[in-house]
């Protein structure tokens, strides 16, 4: 896990969605109480297998010797509160955060959102940083939600996914949409999906898309 996730971190720079240091992603170690993540400002260039860090579902450091992400303890509310999780991702992305900054979610207006988001993007609530604050604002808004996606107020973009890469795909498609919808608006007032098409689009990509293992 700890490989998986410190490759993952190309890709948020690769689809160019955070800067600097910021953003994160997380992996939980299956069949363990445990979870690894990016040390806190270190550079993206300078991620590796061995100085990404391993913590309990409580956000306790348990190895690695660097301090973990700011972030850790809403990663570690979301695995102790949602069992189905296997990977987290945060970024601040430039377009998704902009409806984040405005408060407001993104509409359902491509077929590529009811795909992957089976609906809106949400909004949750605004959180301050360093305890589970922002954890509890992202369960309690996706609970019930086929969004694996939630825009948190002011703030920025959280994914969740069956394992990492699922919430790192999340995330870069969440940020596809926020551009294509924002740009959309500029030209007038995009048209929504009725919600039967939604569900039977996103029950073809969910369950029959791609390439599928034989029974």
């Amino acid at each position: 896990m700890r490989t998986t996730v410190a490759a993952l971190h190309a890709e948020l720079v690769r689809y160019d969605l955070v800067a600097w240091t910021a953003g994160n992603v997380s992996g939980r170690v299956p069949g363990e109480d445990l979870f690894v993540i990016k040390p806190s400002g270190v550079s993206y260039d300078e991620l590796t297998p061995e100085n990404m860090v391993v913590c309990d579902l409580d956000g306790n450091l348990v190895e690695g010797a660097h301090a973990p992400s700011s972030d850790t303890a809403a990663h570690a509310y979301v695995y102790r509160h949602m069992p189905e999780v296997g990977g987290v991702v945060h970024t601040h992305s430039t377009y998704a955060s902009a409806w984040a900054a405005r408060g407001e979610p993104i509409p359902c207006v491509l077929t590529a959102m009811a795909d992957e988001f089976g609906g809106e993007i949400p909004v949750g609530p605004f959180a301050l940083i360093g305890d589970d604050s922002i954890g509890q604002g992202i369960v309690a808004t996706l609970a019930g939600h086929r969004s694996p996606a939630v825009l948190m107020q002011n703030h920025g973009v959280f994914t969740i996914g069956k394992d990492p890469k699922a919430a790192v795909k999340a995330a870069v498609m969440c940020e596809d949409v926020a551009r294509t919808v924002h740009v959309a608006r500029q030209l007038g007032e995009p048209l929504p999906i009725k919600p039967e098409h939604v569900d039977r689009l996103y029950d073809r990509y969910q369950n029959v898309y791609g390439q599928r293992s034989p029974r």
